[in-house]
């Protein structure tokens, strides 16, 4: 297993690096302290990054994309969220939903939405699945249970179906141009006998965008309510078949892991990297009792840590993304996320740590990997994917 990088993998490695130099972290904490949730956002760091093919990097290059594998894809994704991990996310949320328009869409709905996506550098996708009542039980729902998981319904009228309901904490939803929806159709069974997928483009009759939600962390990244109310969508926006959107639900990616867990596995190793940086430069700098931190073995046993932390995840990460890329089907996936959320929230954690070893105020942009590693307590490395994580463990070991 050999994971030095080729030509073309080293150049979108320093080119994310260089654009998270230059244009992202310079504006990571000015937009992270914005009180309007809606005002954290900025277009125009999302213009650049797009010109850089930044949004576009997983899609085909037959559509116009970069075509990227998936351990280009989780260098690029590290470099950007060492600058920000919000920032980074807004870019590579993009990857997950294009990836599904351009595997699971027909010709005609590529077309009319893949083909936009790629000429409109403010075009984000948006994907509606959680709701009020409905979360992580969508992720492994009781089978039995007509009542459990998703409420927002989908009722067949002629050629359009008309969806009631609303969704929260959906990422993109107010600056999204389509938002890849799932709805019951068929609420007598179990949500993953009876849901479908549906394309809902932002000026969708009856479809409208309700609360931004206010975060502690990932603030730049926008995540709102969405509202339907006798929402009209074309039946040809309808993605696959009826009543079987279980199989679409995270996006899979080849080598039959969620290709969503992968992102933010990168994600958090570029959270963890700029922790360590941070840890490093700060305990480089100052002072206390007439020497340096790094002089203090007590700092020094926790910058061990971290980078420790940091290089275990890196080799984790890549090893997945080479897994994926060879189509070899393990609980490798699954297993990473989870790491990655340890790791993320305990380099950030003594990061923090290190900062108040000094004389000085707690240095904001610390404290903010801090907030933002929280997220992982709930996103794909909550306690629903450890369990799934465990059952493919002992799935994967029992098949020998």
């Amino acid at each position: 297993m050999d994971f030095s990088l080729n030509d073309e993998q080293r150049a979108w490695q320093l080119k994310a690096r260089k654009f998270a130099d230059e244009h992202i972290r310079p504006i990571s904490v000015e937009r992270d302290r914005i009180v309007d949730p809606a005002g954290t956002f900025d277009w125009d760091v999302v213009r650049k990054g797009s010109r850089l093919g930044f949004r576009t990097a997983a899609v085909p290059k037959v559509w116009g994309g970069a075509g990227l594998d998936f351990v280009t894809l989780v260098l690029v994704a590290s470099e950007l969220a060492r600058g920000d991990s919000a920032i980074g996310k807004t870019f590579t949320q993009c990857w997950k939903w294009s990836h599904l328009l351009a595997t699971q869409c027909s010709e005609e709905q590529k077309e009319r939405f893949l083909r936009p996506f790629m000429e409109d550098h403010e075009y984000l996708l948006g994907r509606g699945i959680t709701e009020p009542d409905a979360g992580s039980d969508n992720r492994l729902p009781p089978e039995s249970d007509p009542k459990a998981g998703l409420k927002l319904r989908a009722e067949r009228q002629g050629d359009h179906w008309v969806l009631n309901g609303t969704k929260v904490f959906i990422a993109h939803g107010n600056v999204a141009k389509l938002i890849i929806v799932d709805a019951r159709t068929d609420p007598t069974v179990s949500v993953k006998q009876g849901t479908t997928m549906f394309l809902v483009p932002r000026d969708t009759p009856g479809f409208r965008v309700g609360k931004v939600f206010n975060k502690s962390g990932w603030r730049f990244y926008q995540n709102t309510e969405l509202i339907f109310e006798n929402a009209r969508v074309p039946v040809t926006n309808t993605v696959g078949t009826v009543n079987r959107t279980d199989a679409k639900r995270t996006g899979q990616a080849p080598g039959g892991d969620p290709f969503s867990d992968l992102e933010y596995t990168a994600n958090a190793l570029g959270v963890a990297d700029a922790a360590c940086d941070q840890a490093l430069a700060y305990a480089m700098t100052r002072r206390q009792g007439g020497s340096t931190l790094i002089e203090q073995p007590a700092i020094l046993i926790k910058l061990s840590r971290m980078y420790i932390l940091a290089e275990a995840l890196r080799s984790f990460v890549l090893r997945s993304a080479w897994e994926h890329d060879n189509k070899i089907r393990s609980p490798i996936g699954a297993l990473v996320m989870n790491f990655s959320t340890d790791v993320i929230q305990e380099t950030s954690e003594l990061n923090l740590e290190i900062h108040d070893s000094g004389p000085c105020e707690v240095d904001y942009a610390a404290d903010k990997l801090v907030n933002d590693g929280f997220i992982w307590s709930h996103i794909s490395g909550d306690s629903a994917s450890r369990l799934r994580a465990m059952q493919q463990l002992l799935a994967h070991k029992a098949a020998g």
